[in-house]
């Protein structure tokens, strides 16, 4: 534990070492989680399903469930089901997002965490609204040919 004083660390600090001591016991095993996100490249605002998988073995379920962050940033807690599957769905604004997945332990379970990254990438630009001359008679929309045409009159 790392402690420097005049910045509010030491409190933050151990707040930490204490909701980590609390969510972890003595007769805890090891736990191992991944997470997967899918699509790992995918449109700013679209719907992004963040998926965590955690490993033990006892069962990982119950406890704090696992807590998805963007960066430095908290996306949500959600509950781990009696397999140690944990879901949630978000989007992206335009960069590279690393998030983590870190699964908070329970009576049986240690604490643990896995990291991934998603690319937001910006919408494509659509066609101009005005399609032009050529969309309708270049082979487009309007075929025709043009050939020797005449026209008699008779009087």
């Amino acid at each position: 534990m790392r402690i420097t004083r005049g910045r509010g660390n030491l409190v933050v600090t151990t707040a930490l070492a204490a909701v980590v001591g609390l969510a972890s016991s003595a007769a805890a095993v090891a736990s191992n989680t991944t997470v997967t996100a899918t699509p790992q490249t995918a449109t700013a605002g679209s719907p992004v399903q963040l998926h965590a998988s955690v490993g033990c073995a006892s069962d990982p379920g119950g406890g704090l469930g696992v807590t998805f962050f963007d960066g430095g940033n908290l996306l949500a807690t959600v509950p781990v089901n009696a397999s140690g599957q944990a879901d949630f769905s978000t989007s992206f604004t335009v960069g590279t997002h690393t998030i983590t997945a870190a699964y908070n332990g329970n009576e049986m379970c240690d604490a643990s965490s896995s990291t991934t990254t998603v690319e937001a990438t910006s919408a494509p630009t659509p066609p101009s609204t005005t399609p032009g001359w050529c969309l309708l008679a270049c082979g487009g929309l309007i075929n025709f040919s043009t050939g020797n045409i005449t026209n008699h009159i008779h009087t």
